[in-house]
């Protein structure tokens, strides 16, 4: 048994993410990464539930990622759940079976938390300079909104308008209508004021997008261009224009035409559409000429806390 090592679950509204590392003074070293589309608000997060086959699901896949753990002998394990999970009224008979079957216990964290552990993660990237950064997280239950710098983070928000469940209130025909994409727009400026108002405070100069939808993003860039992206780099930019050119072909494709796009990956296909609205959303309200892409969220924000980067001024803010 070694003890600088770690296991950090992720239990996402689309995706459940494993990630076993040894953990330095400074830095982790990735011994093994899974991320597998569970999906587990499927079927009931617009009814504030945990589907039973999105349950049976998640259990496989929690089976699973214990015996990688087990396997690599490790025993400190760090579970988290997000917005399907803190917002089902199953949600906390659910995190309790995972204990009695699992023996890992899951830390359920309101968005306020999310946010600031993405934040973290988002730095930890190196993703901040000296700018004052308009930082998102797309995740399939909730959006995360974070504004601040590499020292701090002035604001944070987490909203309940995840990709899975703009998918379940817009998304009826595909490819989407143009209908659609307007009820969208109407439905975003309606529940992200908070948002407009604090982005006219803090005024922000460049736009992080964290992880899931922005590494898909990057990829069909990087393979419109032939190239491959570097794997051991944790930023990376996107031209505004290119995202335009891509999100132009992600709203006129159907579902078969949008898995041929070099790139892109099954289980991304249908979210990526409604989370393309919304990036054009939002950089209507931070104009800027390049997409800063962060390999980094939650996770990383875990991992960044575990070896002692934890911003305290951050978390008093």
């Amino acid at each position: 048994m070694n003890p600088n090592k770690a296991a950090i679950i992720d239990m996402g509204t689309n995706t459940f993410h494993l990630l076993l590392v040894n953990l330095y003074e400074d830095r982790f070293e990735t011994i093994f990464k899974e991320k597998i589309p569970v999906k587990i608000g499927q079927g009931g997060i617009t009814h504030n539930t945990i589907h039973p086959e999105a349950q049976k699901r998640a259990f496989h896949t929690i089976r699973h990622f214990r015996n990688m753990i087990d396997g690599e002998g490790i025993i400190n394990v760090f579970a988290f759940a997000t917005s399907a999970v803190r917002n089902a009224t199953n949600g906390p008979a659910f995190v309790e079976e995972i204990k009695d079957k699992f023996d890992i216990k899951v830390n359920v964290i309101d968005g306020d938390e999310e946010a600031l552990m993405i934040y973290e993660g988002i730095r930890f990237s190196g993703s901040l300079n000296g700018q004052t950064s308009l930082m998102m997280d797309i995740g399939g239950g909730s959006v995360e909104f974070i504004i601040g710098t590499a020292q701090e983070a002035f604001w944070r928000k987490s909203f309940e308008i995840g990709g899975q469940r703009m998918l379940d209130l817009f998304h009826y025909h595909d490819p989407i209508l143009t209908e659609e994409t307007e009820n969208l727009t109407f439905y975003l400026e309606e529940k992200l004021a908070d948002l407009r108002y604090a982005i006219e405070q803090f005024k922000p100069t460049a736009l992080v997008g964290a992880s899931g939808t922005f590494d898909t993003l990057t990829d069909i860039y990087f393979q419109s261009l032939h190239q491959e992206k570097n794997k051991k780099q944790q930023v990376f930019e996107l031209p505004v224009a290119s995202f335009e050119i891509i999100a132009e072909k992600l709203l006129t494709l159907n579902k078969a035409e949008r898995l041929k796009i070099p790139g892109m990956i099954p289980m991304r296909v249908d979210m990526i559409v409604v989370a393309s609205c919304l990036i054009k959303y939002i950089l209507q309200l931070v104009p800027v000429t390049a997409l800063t892409c962060s390999n980094y969220a939650l996770k990383e924000g875990a991992i960044a806390r575990l070896i002692g980067k934890h911003s305290f001024a951050a978390a008093e803010s």
